[in-house]
């Protein structure tokens, strides 16, 4: 196997390549290279993390206080676009460089970072945190992109991968579905994660991710899960925060709705960037790595980068770096940012798909490849 490292731009056919006895060889070296990188970094983890997510998180809240305040007691459009604005940069946070990353268990074994500990932190998004550990941590990253392993081959309307079933009354939907799937983001995973989308036939009539049956018993505790989260979340966000501003009822609902809409957008529109692609590769069922070297190889061909300024990635939570989580899903983003050239080196070197590029760039390759898959396969 010889697969050259590229980046968006245009790059030359694969040349072949004598450094490798053979691809155990290359593999072994490829996974000791990582190994090395991922045992440094590991190492070095500590106060320092933990001040940096505790500033983080300060940060946030006062982005909340801030766009709260200027969302019930201001007046007039300035004051109305600037709450919003601060509202969404506390709620993008919260979703993805702090709660994202403490959901993964970065902060687990730290000393003071307490209330950052996966087990019980509570997420400030309408996502139930137990359903996310199983189906994200677990079945997501350990088998990415495998088509009957990785729920999130297909999400709603989107088929995300070529080798999952094409079903016309679900995936024919395409770039319409996409939009639709972005614009109510979290509460769109929250009903795939619990099942609710299972019992409805949201991803196809026969796909069960989640449940087992559609008994009453199933369907009461699907349901239980969904609106534990998304009750509370949804009426304080929706009706208490409104109901105290009195005569500002709808700005504040509109700002706080607005919000909610920025961040789903924003985090639809990093994590498809990280997954959906014509350069992203995924498996058909049965796929297995078979040794810890072809499973980093396998994650770095499962996903790509692209490429944002540091404040921009922070609001990405370091999901512009997909390639660098995937392989090392408990670090940190700010350690995913640190090694991320070494990462790329090490790929290159390894003769290991490496794929990055501008936002732009993969935004534009997010749409022809959902418009792709909402097609039937031309062997079909």
């Amino acid at each position: 196997m010889n697969v050259q490292a590229h980046s968006r731009s245009p790059s030359p056919p694969p040349r072949p390549s004598d450094r490798w006895a053979d691809d155990g060889q290359r593999l072994e070296a490829f996974g000791e290279a990582l190994d090395a990188i991922h045992a440094r970094v590991k190492a070095k983890i500590g106060a320092e993390d933990v001040a940096y997510i505790t500033r983080v998180d300060a940060f946030s809240r006062a982005m909340e206080a801030i766009g709260r305040f200027l969302l019930h007691a201001g007046r007039g459009p300035l004051s109305f676009t600037a709450g919003v604005g601060a509202l969404w940069i506390h709620k993008q946070l919260q979703a993805t460089e702090v709660g994202h990353s403490a959901l993964h268990g970065c902060y687990d074994k730290l000393e003071g970072a307490d209330r950052f500990h996966s087990k019980g932190f509570h997420w400030e998004t309408p996502i139930d945190e137990a359903s996310w550990r199983s189906a994200h941590n677990v079945r997501h990253h350990q088998y990415t992109n495998v088509v009957g392993r990785d729920p999130d081959v297909t999400f709603g309307a989107m088929r995300n991968a070529d080798h999952y079933p094409f079903e016309p009354s679900v995936h024919a939907h395409g770039v319409s579905g996409m939009f639709k799937t972005a614009s109510h983001f979290a509460l769109g995973i929250q009903a795939h994660y619990t099942g609710i989308a299972d019992l409805y036939g949201l991803a196809g009539d026969d796909r069960r991710d989640f449940i087992e049956d559609t008994s009453d018993q199933t369907r009461r505790g699907a349901w239980r899960k969904f609106l534990r989260k998304v009750v509370p979340y949804y009426g304080r966000e929706l009706v208490w925060y409104p109901l105290l501003s009195g005569t500002g009822f709808f700005r504040v609902l509109a700002g706080n709705a607005l919000s909610e809409l920025m961040r789903d957008l924003y985090c639809a529109a990093t994590i498809f960037c990280g997954h959906i692609s014509d350069e992203v590769a995924d498996y058909p069922e049965g796929t297995r790595a078979g040794s810890r070297a072809r499973w980093y190889e396998m994650q770095v061909e499962a996903t790509q980068n692209f490429e944002v300024p540091r404040a921009i990635s922070q609001l990405c939570g370091a999901l512009d770096l997909q390639i660098e989580h995937h392989l090392f899903p408990k670090l940190p983003p700010n350690r995913l940012r640190e090694i991320a050239p070494e990462v790329k080196a090490v790929c290159e070197a390894h003769d290991v798909s490496y794929t990055t590029g501008s936002w732009p760039d993969a935004l534009r390759g997010v749409y022809r490849q959902i418009r792709k898959n909402s097609r039937p396969p031309t062997d079909a």
